[in-house]
């Protein structure tokens, strides 16, 4: 069963060639496909400069598009019959994928979410506010959609091939995140969810998401309940 690793990249020249190396090294039957969204700060040029490595498909979007642009990019471009997103910074452990992976081999599974928030793995002491809004808008999604999901903007979303041709994503920036769990949920996937590390990091170090993509994540779980 092959895994298709899709990596949105946005100016991350300081974490890109690790967090390849780390996907690389995994052990399980694999793609690497890399978006590289636009980056101005030298990303791109080190991707270029990259030896040819089986299993590795650079994409290269002419101008910053956003993170959904790229998430979706590399969804249409992986040939996988099980698909993760990992973002290009260092936040997540890629070996983690062993683990996540289980439950749909056993078939017990469409959709595995990695949960930060659930326990039992090494957990950086990050930002409070964004704790908070994580734990909101995973309350207003299982409100609106009658569930138990504990992390909803986790990175590590995976899913087989079948999950992924119902979704039909539109999305271009960080409200992909929601728009994939609204729609997973609504189509009454089997989603399973495991505990898994997390290495944060802060705004100086590298973090892009704000406040106003908060907002319209809450917008985007309201709008998928009623429309598809």
């Amino acid at each position: 069963m092959l895994l298709s690793v899709i990596m949105p990249v946005y100016n991350e020249v300081a974490t890109i060639e690790e967090i390849i190396r780390r996907v690389l090294a995994v052990d399980i039957p694999k793609e690497l496909v890399i978006v590289d969204d636009g980056s101005t700060d030298g990303t791109r040029e080190k991707l270029r400069s990259l030896p040819l490595s089986e299993g590795l498909r650079i994409i290269c979007h002419p101008r910053n598009l956003g993170k959904g642009a790229a998430v979706r990019t590399g969804l249409a471009e992986a040939k996988g019959d099980v698909l993760v997103i990992q973002d290009a910074d260092l936040e997540y452990d890629p070996q983690e994928f062993h683990e996540l992976m289980k439950p749909i081999l056993r078939g017990d599974a469409d959709v595995v979410y990695g949960s930060r928030l659930s326990g039992g793995r090494p957990q950086r002491v990050y930002l409070f506010w964004h704790r908070v809004a994580n734990k909101i808008l995973s309350l207003t999604l299982n409100i609106l959609y009658n569930t138990t999901l504990t992390d909803m903007e986790t990175c590590y979303k995976m899913f087989t091939r079948p999950v992924l041709e119902s979704l039909h994503l539109r999305a271009d920036g960080f409200d992909i995140e929601p728009e994939i769990t609204a729609k997973i949920f609504k189509r009454d996937w089997r989603v399973y969810e495991l505990p898994i590390s997390y290495y944060g990091r802060t705004y100086r170090e590298g973090k892009k998401i704000k406040f106003w993509d908060g907002v319209m994540a809450m917008w985007t779980l309201i709008k998928y309940r009623f429309v598809d």
